[in-house]
């Protein structure tokens, strides 16, 4: 006889080992994004842990191309290591113009940015500081 499983997602009723479980996923997850980032050549980046700071995910990556060609080079080369993990569902934007490419695999979102383009928008600041935790509606 099975116990019936949980709604995916729904963390009133997954089980707190399945919650580290993920977040574990998602940590080893991010060291595969790091090298793949450092494989492309991309520069200076960042690992942000969000937990506490908001709900759109555990971990954000930034890191930043030389140019736009590189920007997109670099988003292109990470969505098909991605899809190779069995992630081909993530939300890219930015494609267009390569600026900032963000791409969102739900648990983890990686920003790469053109070096202006990063210097004014400054993420790492905006996410790095002690926020307070999001109200949520009940």
């Amino acid at each position: 006889q099975t116990m019936p499983s949980t709604l995916e997602g729904d963390a009133m009723s997954t089980p707190p080992t399945e919650l580290l479980a993920k977040k574990s996923a998602s940590k080893d997850l991010v060291e595969k994004i790091c090298q793949w980032l450092d494989d492309a050549k991309a520069e200076a980046i960042v690992t942000i842990d969000l937990e506490g700071k908001t709900s759109i995910g555990d971990y954000m990556v930034i890191a930043t191309g030389r140019t736009d060609r590189h920007v997109g080079a670099i988003a292109d080369q990470i969505q098909r290591k991605l899809k190779g993990e069995g992630l081909g569902r993530t939300r890219v934007e930015g494609t267009e113009a390569c600026d900032w490419v963000l791409i969102d695999t739900g648990d983890l979102i990686i920003h790469v940015f053109r070096p202006e383009v990063r210097e004014f928008y400054n993420l790492e600041k905006m996410w790095s500081v002690n926020r307070p935790p999001e109200v949520t509606a009940h």
